[in-house]
């Protein structure tokens, strides 16, 4: 079987995002006062084949613990949804 994965990756709430600093300071430029707190990450898809959802969320794991994610700055969440 093969299952798509949607992964999301942002850096931590305590770890500083100067690139979301950067945009939300911006948000007033453009007039939009009302948006505060920008925080910006990766957005990652990929497929997996697997033998089943659960083994498939296993290998997706450990793709984002061995690379997609440095878990000291960041942390991620994924969906699968069979393809």
């Amino acid at each position: 079987m093969k299952f798509k994965a949607e992964i999301d990756v942002m850096p931590l709430e305590a770890i500083l995002d100067p690139q979301g600093k950067a945009v939300t300071q911006s948000m007033s430029n453009i007039g939009l006062e009302e948006i505060s707190n920008v925080r910006i990450g990766k957005h990652v898809t990929l497929t997996v084949e697997a033998e089943s959802k659960d083994a498939a969320s296993e290998k997706v794991e450990s793709a984002c613990k061995k690379m997609l994610c440095n878990e000291i700055m960041e942390s991620y969440s994924f969906e699968l949804s069979e393809v």
